[in-house]
């Protein structure tokens, strides 16, 4: 009697077979395994109402609320405490920049004393004053060049008018009084000048 001929079963088609028929028979309708449980997906819990839903919903957005109110209030005083550091330490720096000037100062004070010949005392305050002038110009400030410039009034500032000396100085810078300086191309004290008429 011939033996019943046996088929050779492959074992990958039948753990293929068996696991999609386990999955289909498994997941309810509308299952994404992804997402989890149909009820309890963003949070949600079994059996909340459409009222708890929306008391949670609110509490969430205020407390997010809250969390950004204070982090912006702090964002707010930080940049107020930084800006008056900065401001702080500008002044600082430039009144650093000025103390050798004042030693000088101090130094020509305690020279002038002795000194008898008064064109080394001349020498000595134009050499402070060079000093001065430089470091001034180092940190953005320069003097405003007036005289025989024509009158302008967004960097003069006319103390009188008198007749011109001169015809071509007619309307012009005749005499500065006070000088005056810009900061970083700004003006920062305008020049009190006499403007010929």
């Amino acid at each position: 009697m011939d033996k019943p001929q046996e088929h050779a079963i492959n074992p990958e088609d039948l753990t293929e077979k068996t696991s999609s028929a386990n999955t289909e028979e498994s997941l309810p309708e509308g299952h994404n395994p992804d997402m989890g449980e149909p009820e309890q997906r963003a949070g949600q819990a079994p059996d909340e109402t459409p009222e708890q839903k929306a008391l949670r919903e609110s509490a969430e957005w205020k407390d997010k609320y809250f969390r950004l109110y204070a982090e912006f209030d702090n964002f707010r005083k930080r940049s107020q405490r930084e800006r008056v550091e900065l401001l702080q330490s500008a002044g600082s720096d430039v009144i650093k920049e000025l103390l050798p000037v004042m030693d000088n100062f101090e130094r020509a004070v305690k020279a002038n004393e002795t000194v008898e010949d008064i064109t080394a005392v001349k020498e000595g305050f134009v050499l402070i004053y060079q000093n001065m002038l430089r470091r001034l110009e180092s940190r953005g400030v320069k003097a405003m060049e007036t005289n025989g410039q024509p009158f302008d009034v967004d960097v003069h500032e006319a103390i009188t008018n008198i007749p011109s000396p001169t015809p071509d100085l007619k309307g012009k810078v005749v005499d500065t009084v006070e000088k005056g300086y810009t900061y970083n191309d700004k003006v920062l004290r305008f020049a009190k000048v006499v403007v010929g008429a």
